[in-house]
């Protein structure tokens, strides 16, 4: 959103110092004017703020358009990669596994700590164990193009929040694979996702529309129910709290985009992987 120019080109930086280039880097930048960037550096100014889902969809689609990507890469323009060696990393991960769809980087600040909510497994779990998971961090990712040409981009209408998941579910539901790679690390700013002013509001009008889209019917009122419950537990904020309740009304009365229930033995994948999708 052109708030960040020096993380940015700190960021790119990081990109052109990989021992496996990249065919190509596409710079969205979301209702603002774009910075100065290199020459092999694609830019792309909105004349809006499409939000996360709809910038992520239009870096995509310019991507597409070349013709010669295989693996796409989303990186948040705050973060940095760590090692030189995250993209060769990640073209062995996919040459060894055509049925690897996604693959979630590690996100840790700069003293190598990674937050609880940056661990995409359910419990006090080690954020240096890697293996197969059921959702990814939006902040640092890849994800199969021949993936995303089956089972279609981000979900534009998100906006802001949850859309990692709803891409995750389709995913595991169409066969992919998704592998969480704590090795390939990001370093990102350490951050709570209240500091957005919206947040409450769209967490929970997503959380509503992911339901309404993806689970079958018998799932959806324990879904929401858990997390209705959960959000009582740990939100201290009335206000966070009434802005929640708002928007969760407002997920429940209009329209999420094409409802596709995942299969019953999507479900019990999910749930031998350690997160069903009732919590």
């Amino acid at each position: 959103m052109g708030s960040r120019p020096a993380e940015l080109r700190a960021l790119l930086d990081s990109v052109d110092a990989q021992d496996h280039p990249p065919t190509r880097i596409v710079v969205v930048s979301n209702g603002a004017p774009l910075p100065e960037l290199s020459e092999h550096v694609t830019g792309v100014e909105l004349p809006e703020n499409l939000g996360v889902s709809g910038g992520r969809n239009v870096a995509m689609e310019r991507l597409r358009s070349f013709g010669d990507v295989d693996v796409l890469v989303d990186l948040d323009d705050d973060g940095l990669l760590v090692g030189a060696d995250v993209f060769s990393r990640l073209a062995a991960l996919y040459g060894e596994d055509p049925g690897l769809g996604i693959v979630s980087f590690r996100i840790a600040d700069e003293t190598g700590f990674t937050q609880r909510r940056h661990v995409p497994r359910i419990g006090n779990t080690d954020p240096l164990r890697g293996g197969p998971v059921t959702t990814f961090l939006g902040g640092g990712h890849a994800l199969s193009m021949r993936m995303l040409e089956r089972i279609g981009g981000w979900p534009d209408d998100f906006f802001f929040t949850h859309e990692e998941t709803d891409l995750a579910w389709r995913a595991l539901d169409d066969g992919w694979r998704i592998l969480y790679a704590p090795e390939l690390v990001l370093q990102h700013p350490r951050t709570e996702p209240t500091r957005h002013g919206v947040y409450y509001r769209m967490t929970a009008r997503n959380r509503v529309w992911l339901a309404k889209r993806n689970l079958p019917a018998l799932l959806v009122p324990l879904y929401l129910g858990s997390w209705t419950a959960l959000t009582l537990a740990r939100t201290r904020s009335a206000p966070g709290l009434r802005a929640w309740f708002a928007g969760f009304a407002e997920g429940v009365r209009t329209p999420c985009g094409r409802r596709r229930p995942m299969r019953w033995s999507t479900v019990w994948l999910m749930a031998r992987l350690g997160r069903p999708p009732v919590v």
